[in-house]
């Protein structure tokens, strides 16, 4: 019997431990007047070589599985990425793409914490070395509230820069 009741007086205190740790300690995610900006970026940059058209003499040596047409280099081109806040620079970086080739996607994450209210963002994106300046750019004026999460993400068949 003593062992039912001090199973009994184990499980009571577990739940009220986990009870306890679940309304506390408070935890503020963000500031009282405090936005989430968030920049999620995955994207293959531009290949950094021509494509070239293969010979039928090329293309006879070749076994019949490996018979492409054109031989294209694996290499990506980095991903730069420039935001503007407010007119100040608040993030630059150039992203390398992964793979042992340099042939996967370039990808970021980082998050940035800002003030509520009106602001002036600024994106900007490079995938090409062939291309100075930025092949993608958007700007746009953006109302934050707070504890909102704004999401920066990019993706080429929609556009480019996608601000949500």
């Amino acid at each position: 019997m003593a062992k039912w009741i001090g199973q009994a007086v184990f499980f009571l205190l577990f739940v009220l431990g986990v009870g306890f740790f679940s309304r506390a300690p408070l935890y503020h995610y963000l500031d009282k007047n405090e936005a989430l900006i968030r920049l999620s970026v995955s994207h293959n940059g531009q290949l950094v070589g021509e494509c070239r058209q293969r010979t039928a003499e090329e293309l006879n040596k070749l076994s019949r599985n490996m018979r492409a047409l054109q031989d294209c280099p694996r290499e990506r081109s980095p991903v730069t990425i420039a935001i503007e806040f407010d007119g100040k620079p608040l993030y630059h970086e150039v992203v390398q793409p992964s793979g042992l080739s340099h042939d996967g996607a370039s990808t970021v994450y980082h998050r940035f914490t800002a003030p509520a209210g009106e602001h002036r963002l600024a994106v900007r994106v490079n995938d090409s070395v062939k291309v100075k300046g930025f092949t993608y750019q958007r700007e746009e004026v953006v109302n934050l509230r707070a504890s909102q999460v704004l999401v920066i993400d990019f993706n080429h068949q929609q556009g480019g820069v996608i601000i949500k």
